[in-house]
């Protein structure tokens, strides 16, 4: 029977019996909110499935990436030589307790600790400075050091300071450069401008601002641009180590998934320092900057932990674009985004109001945009070659300490005087090239020694690394007259061992020559033809305008590098023992022609300076050196390095040849650097051939110039005009620095006479003849009567004739005055050599044409006494 039941109110009824169709149904948002509720979990469901498989796949890429090493490549790190701290010298103890602090003292423990008590401070390295654990107490009297003590208490003469980071090697070849820091380093209002600018609810949200994301999606969305993003900090350096900079939605959601794995694992300082290191900057040159720590050092040149909040804000605020917002480039933009970064620092409470102006009104106090200057690239370039030659892979094994023979200092001064010098060149250059198109501008090197030891103290390679990373301080370039000294060197060589000059007769019968080589001994300066290779070829050089001297002195040749009287000589003493001696100072591709003596053989100005510490060392040839040391992190000795050293010349022949390359100083073509304010007593000779050089040094410091173009086109400037004038200014810097204030005369050994003489004679000066010169001579060989004598004809024929013990014939005063008996051959003007017919055009004329070698421009008409 039939079952009828009332439910409710009984307007309802359920009837079990009643066909299908003909029950009562739900009503529709029921039936929707099942469907809804059904879906959601179903989505759910297969989202959970998608993201735990998502996420365990990104777990896995995170896990092999950390797996591979740490995050950041351990670069090795480049130190300058260490600072040597003398009694007198222009330092304080609170400078040195600067220096110290930025060497790590005081910070890192492990590299050691001072302490600064009134006018003294006491120094105690620790094991993993570059010293022993020996430390020091230095005092000062508020502007010198006055006294060293050692901790044992005896007194020291010198004292060493931990040697300063230079830069870290390029991770990559991108030429990433970067400086490690940890979060404790990083000072508290540079993490408050980062957040301030980028994500103030960092140390607060999971990794992903959801909030800030829907915004910026919706922003996006309406102006079809891709700017917003809404990226975290953590989202950002999940993108920096595993995505690529390509914008789109499929990124966003690797970029979420990675950011949890990073937010699950690390702590939020710990995510914060991986930012910091990881971070791009900007670029400076050829490198790129990332992280905090290279930043600081390449905008403003001091310690991360030293930023003020002005130099804080301004690094957060390249963060967004750190091209456009470049603060050498743009500081404009860079100003105006810093001081949005700072009125952000109000906003979020770090900064009050009257801080922030404070701030804004402050400039940007960027360093200098001189990398050559505070990174020495082209020097580093070296160290990094000369490392992968002795060590191999090692240097890409942890992190190294390598020790180098860098003076910073000096490099400063080096990469100014470049910079300076070549503003001059430039203008010479254009007022050559006055009307002529895309002719090339001029290159530029400098190597700066020292001429004791060979320790590189400076260098610089070019005008610009960022422009080009060409090192020309190794490239070599044909040396030009900065060769002769040695041509005049052998000669002084063969007369210390008593060996006397062959002597020579020139195309119309002139004999010269002969007897033992002095700076006074004649030499022939007229137009001459050389044969070589057993006569088979010839070599015809000329002077300087086509002009000739006749009979002149050597010192006076060399003063104003006259090429026949040059190449008169290296035929007396032999061209292969001029090359031989080239050869063994450094030189390695000279050889036995007429053309050796002028230069013609290439060379590095790295070559050249070491082959002029065999003038500057008393005979002693010191390969340049710019690796001392090599430590792993703990300190522990990878490699130590010893500079090679040979003798090459008797020190008396050796200072006999400085001698006369002071002459060229003082009264010949390297009086431009007087006429520059430099002077100290120094040694040097102009080189001109294509390209114009200058090599020189003091007691203490040897520096070479090198300046021509990189197609090998003619420079068409002399040394004397575009080389000295730069190492006159690096010079000048040079001597302003306490550790090269003190330049001496030169010390000569036994053996060794110097005497007074009279201009006009040659002869010994006295008080009849003021006007006089110093010159040195091999004892025994001097001039033995005076001008006096000569001048007032007081003396016999016999006494003017053998007026020089062991010299035959005439000679010429450094003014170029003919006396003795050749005065004959008196200097002329005129071209001589012009219409000389010539023989065949041998490889050399073919080389330098006709074997026309340039001098350098005139000195003045009255040399300086």
């Amino acid at each position: 029977m039939a079952v009828k039941v009332k439910l409710g109110n009984g307007n309802a009824r359920y009837d079990a019996n009643a066909p299908r169709g003909s029950r009562a149904r739900r009503p529709f948002w029921k039936r929707a909110l099942l469907l809804i509720v059904t879906l959601t979990l179903v989505a759910g469901i297969i989202g959970a499935i998608t993201f735990s498989y998502y996420y365990h796949q990104y777990e896995r890429i995170v896990d092999d990436r950390l797996a591979a090493g740490p995050l950041f490549v351990s670069t090795s790190q480049i130190y300058a030589a260490p600072r040597e701290v003398r009694p007198g010298q222009h330092f304080t103890v609170a400078e040195i307790g600067q220096d110290l602090r930025k060497a790590g003292y005081n910070v890192n423990p492990r590299m050691g600790t001072y302490q600064l008590s009134g006018d003294s401070i006491s120094v105690k390295p620790g094991p993993a400075s570059f010293h022993s654990p020996d430390g020091a107490t230095i005092t000062d009297d508020g502007t010198s050091i006055t006294k060293i003590t050692a901790d044992n208490g005896v007194e020291l003469r010198t004292y060493e300071l931990e040697p300063q980071l230079i830069t870290g090697l390029s991770e990559d070849k991108n030429r990433t450069k970067r400086r490690l820091i940890t979060y404790s380093q990083i000072p508290k209002v540079l993490v408050q401008a980062v957040t301030a600018i980028e994500d103030r609810r960092f140390f607060e949200h999971g990794g992903v601002n959801f909030y800030r994301l829907a915004g910026c999606a919706f922003e996006d969305a309406m102006s079809g641009k891709k700017e917003c993003g809404g990226s975290t900090l953590t989202m950002q350096l999940a993108r920096g180590f595993f995505l690529s900079p390509k914008k789109d939605i499929g990124r966003k959601l690797r970029e979420i998934m990675i950011t949890l794995q990073l937010e699950s694992r690390f702590s939020k300082e710990q995510i914060f320092e991986m930012y910091a290191n990881q971070i791009n900057l900007g670029q400076r040159g050829s490198f790129a900057i990332n992280g905090f720590g290279e930043a600081s050092q390449a905008y403003f040149g001091k310690d991360v932990t030293r930023l003020n909040v002005a130099e804080a804000a301004m690094l957060a605020g390249l963060i967004q674009r750190p091209n456009y917002f470049n603060p050498f480039r743009h500081p404009e933009r860079t100003l105006e985004r810093r001081n949005l970064v700072l009125k952000s620092m109000v906003d979020t409470g770090a900064l009050t109001q009257a801080r922030s102006e404070i701030a804004q009104g402050e400039p940007l106090h960027l360093v200098p945009q001189n990398i050559d200057a505070n990174e020495a690239p082209y020097f580093v370039d070296l160290v990094h070659d000369q490392l992968n030659y002795r060590l191999g892979d090692t240097t890409q094994s942890g992190t190294l300490r390598i020790y180098t023979s860098l003076d910073p200092d000096l490099q400063k001064a080096a990469s100014e005087a470049v910079e300076a010098g070549m503003r001059q060149v430039d203008e010479e250059v254009r007022r050559l090239h006055h009307g002529e198109a895309n002719f090339p501008m001029p290159q530029v090197s400098l190597v700066a020694l020292n001429p004791h030891t060979g320790q590189v103290l400076a260098l610089v390679g070019g005008r610009n690394y960022g422009q080009s990373q060409l090192n020309h301080a190794t490239s070599k370039r044909p040396t030009g007259s900065i060769f002769k000294p040695f041509v005049y060197a052998t000669a002084e060589m063969d007369t210390v061992r008593g060996q006397q000059l062959g002597g020579s007769v020139d195309d119309e019968g002139n004999q010269s020559g002969g007897g033992l080589f002095t700076a006074v001994t004649p030499l022939s300066d007229v137009p001459t033809t050389f044969t070589y290779d057993n006569g088979r070829s010839t070599y015809t050089p000329r002077n300087f305008k086509g002009s000739f001297h006749g009979t002149v002195t050597a010192i006076y040749a060399l003063a104003h590098s006259l090429n026949n009287a040059t190449v008169s000589l290296g035929q007396q003493v032999g061209f292969e023992n001029v090359a031989a001696l080239g050869r063994a100072s450094g030189i390695a591709n000279a050889k036995g022609t007429p053309a050796v003596a002028l230069g013609a053989y290439d060379a590095t100005p790295l070559d050249m300076a070491g082959a002029y510490t065999v003038f500057a060392n008393g005979g002693v040839h010191i390969n340049p050196w710019m690796l001392k040391a090599v430590r792993n992190d703990k300190a522990d000795i990878v490699a130590d390095f010893t500079p090679e050293a040979s003798q090459v010349m008797d020190p008396k022949a050796a200072y006999l040849t400085q001698s006369l390359l002071e002459g060229v100083m003082n009264f010949g073509y390297g009086v431009a650097v007087r006429q520059k304010g430099f002077r100290a007593p120094a040694a040097g000779k102009t080189g001109t051939s294509h390209d114009a050089w200058f090599a020189a040094y003091s007691s203490n410091l040897l520096c070479v110039v090198w300046v021509g173009n990189d197609d090998y086109t003619d420079i068409k400037l002399t040394g004397a005009v575009a080389a000295a004038p730069i190492w006159a200014e690096f010079m000048n810097r040079a001597a302003k620095l306490p550790q090269y204030s003190d330049m001496q005369a030169f010390t000569a050994p036994d053996g060794i006479t110097q005497v007074k003489l009279d201009k006009t004679t040659n002869l010994l000066a006295d008080e009849t003849c003021p006007n006089d010169y110093m010159a040195a001579f091999l004892e025994g060989t001097q001039p033995q009567s005076t001008c006096s004598r000569m001048g007032g004809g007081s003396g016999n024929l016999g006494d003017v004739l053998g007026s020089f013990s062991g010299v035959g014939g005439g000679s010429s005063s450094p003014d170029g005055t003919a006396t003795g008996n050749g005065a004959g051959n008196a200097a002329t003007d005129g071209n001589a050599g012009d219409g000389q017919e010539r023989k065949h055009r041998n490889f050399f004329q073919k080389l330098f044409g006709s074997g026309d070698h340039k001098n350098d421009s005139p000195p003045p008409d009255s040399p300086p006494q």
